[in-house]
């Protein structure tokens, strides 16, 4: 029986390498999507049953021209998880209109361009399943987030309506919300005198993921929070 395929948009340290070791696991062959192949392409590698492409997910060409490699290599995708953002932080004066575009880019269109190239072969099956990597940001916005906030928040909007109009056709679609910074390296570094709990771990968000990929059709989940347990929230 051919292995189902995971496809993991926006790869790098923390949490896009998680999920695709998380999902990996459990039997998935998969497609790592990274503007940049430089650690796509070394877990590719670790993984084994994995490919590393490289796709600028704001753009509708790249994503046509991955999604058509993965098909040829892999299959279609069985799972989108979609953990591409856009990072520009900013107020209202600093942020120029070509920033705000792009990170909107990332997070939002990208979501949909992704969305609509595997959506055709999961409604032709009935089934599969779309999870989007989401922020606190999306219900409000923080003085420094004028270019994220208004980003995360279209992509939240848009996992609601996809949600409402795919469930009925067996597509679950949902958003994972992150509350608090996840603990890479560069978080650690920019953090020094932050405790361990006060740190998200990648490999937990991914257990989410995985779980809420794995339920029953009679209980979905459509918004799920994580935050550390001593997060203020």
């Amino acid at each position: 029986m051919a292995r189902k395929v995971a496809i993991v948009a926006g790869v790098g340290e923390g949490t896009g390498a998680a999920l695709a070791r998380r999902f990996h696991a459990d039997g998935y062959s998969i497609a790592l999507l990274a503007r940049d192949p430089g650690f796509s392409q070394g877990l590719a590698t670790e993984l084994g049953d994995a490919k590393a492409y490289v796709c600028d997910v704001g753009d509708a060409a790249s994503v046509d021209a991955t999604m058509a490699s993965v098909r040829r290599d892999l299959g279609e995708a069985d799972v989108l998880l979609y953990n591409a953002s856009g990072s520009t932080f900013g107020g209202v004066d600093d942020i120029t209109p070509a920033a705000f575009e792009a990170t909107w880019r990332v997070s939002a269109l990208g979501s949909l361009l992704l969305s609509q190239a595997v959506l055709p072969a999961m409604k032709a099956k009935g089934e599969g399943a779309i999870i989007f990597t989401g922020a606190t940001a999306s219900r409000r916005g923080s003085p420094r987030s004028a270019a994220f906030a208004p980003a995360k928040a279209a992509q939240r909007v848009l996992a609601e309506s996809m949600a409402r109009s795919l469930w009925p056709l067996g597509i679950h679609v949902a958003i994972l919300i992150v509350d608090g910074v996840i603990d890479l390296p560069r978080t650690r570094k920019m953090m020094p005198d932050k405790p361990d709990d006060f740190f998200l771990k990648p490999a937990a968000i991914a257990e989410i993921a995985a779980h809420v990929v794995a339920q029953d059709r009679s209980a979905w989940s459509f918004e799920v929070e994580a935050r550390p347990f001593k997060e203020t929230w």
